[in-house]
């Protein structure tokens, strides 16, 4: 019998220099590979996405997954995905390129430029998260930074290119100066991102792959160990690894308090109270406890790898929320970050230095 892979060829239209236009129909690839389609989703932001798991009748597993755009700005996200995942290909590690995505071919939907890619095996790293009692263990949850560590560290130094300055920007202060063009603080708040950014530069670290959007639900682990990450769509192949490192950290402590009642403190978590929005970025930056001790050790050693300062790492994440703010699609997600981000920097300044100091 012919295998899916094989039988997709005849409609290859895969990218070398560049991502060409599709020669099939989805409907036509998925007829000829003889896979059956799963919708698993339809992402909920503006430039929505639908994935489609094309799943071997033999066994039930997935072979092929479809990202789908359904507007304009989704497939400009789509084919800049397929060109980094193309890139990616050419890195020497075996073990790393079994994490990524590989292209396979492109086809027409709607209209519009879909790409199909292998499926990587695992579970996301939020099927475990948000099980009662997950984030409450000391245990579990350093496992997760761990393999996330690893992944990164191995990203990294295999993709790693010329050292540069650390450089946060990367068009955040003018995406955010259009975002909220009119606020009567946002100069302010721009004027801050710039003093970070400033400070940020004193270090030299190597560019490297930048995943982009490096979140739990982008993470696929068997076991404990990563097995996959998807969803590159805002990524670069030569980039800060930096920001990588603080969205994993960032993502992992907004959630902490999501199964939790307003006003009650958060189980294992002493120092956190549910209720307001961002409570547990802030509990990471500012609060005691093992949370914000691994929170902080994390970014510490992570910077320290790279060649940066370990006391850098409360400017890195601050600038972390000021990325999301900006470049994120959802427009209330941008706002709380953007009031996350001026409640955070604006705490006085000989704190934050003294918590930086701790590093040191």
């Amino acid at each position: 019998m012919t295998s899916p892979l094989a039988a997709a060829k005849r409609f290859d239209s895969r990218p070398e220099n560049g991502v060409r236009a599709p020669r099939a129909s989805l409907f036509e690839y998925v007829r000829a590979c003889g896979l059956a389609s799963l919708v698993l989703g339809v992402s909920k932001d503006p430039n929505a996405k639908v994935t489609i798991l094309l799943v071997s009748p033999a066994n039930g597993r997935p072979t092929l997954a479809v990202k789908a755009p359904t507007t304009r700005g989704a497939e400009c996200a789509v084919r800049a995905e397929t060109g980094l995942l193309t890139a990616l290909e050419k890195v020497r590690s075996e073990r790393l390129l079994s994490t990524v995505p590989r292209v396979v071919d492109l086809v027409e939907f709607e209209g519009r430029t879909a790409v199909v890619m292998t499926a990587l095996p695992g579970v996301p790293m939020t099927t475990a998260y948000m099980r009662p009692g997950h984030t409450a263990r000391l245990a579990r949850v350093a496992a997760d930074f761990r393999a996330v560590g690893g992944w990164l560290a191995e990203l990294q130094a295999a993709t790693a290119g010329a050292r540069a300055q650390l450089e946060m920007d990367a068009g955040v202060t003018a995406h955010l100066s259009e975002r909220f063009a009119g606020e009567r603080r946002i100069a302010d708040d721009i004027a801050r991102l710039r003093e970070l950014h400033d400070r940020l530069r004193a270090n030299v670290v190597p560019r490297t792959a930048v995943h982009g959007d490096l979140w739990m639900g982008n993470v696929l682990l068997t076991g404990r160990d990563v097995s996959g990450v998807v969803d590159w769509e805002a990524g670069a192949s030569s980039g800060s690894p930096v920001r990588d490192l603080v969205r994993f950290a960032h993502m992992y402590a907004l959630y902490l308090d999501r199964r939790t009642r307003p006003g009650r403190y958060v189980r294992g978590h002493a120092g956190l109270r549910a209720g307001k929005w961002g409570a547990g970025v802030e509990y990471a930056l500012t609060g005691s406890g093992w949370f914000p001790d691994m929170f902080r050790n994390f970014l510490r050693t992570s910077l320290t790898g790279l060649g940066a300062s370990a006391a850098s790492w409360h400017d890195a994440a601050l600038c972390g929320i000021a990325e999301v703010a900006a470049l994120t699609d959802d427009p209330d997600f941008a706002r709380r970050h953007l009031e996350l981000f001026r409640r955070m920097s604006g705490a006085p300044r000989d704190r934050a230095a003294g918590r930086a100091a701790e590093g040191a």
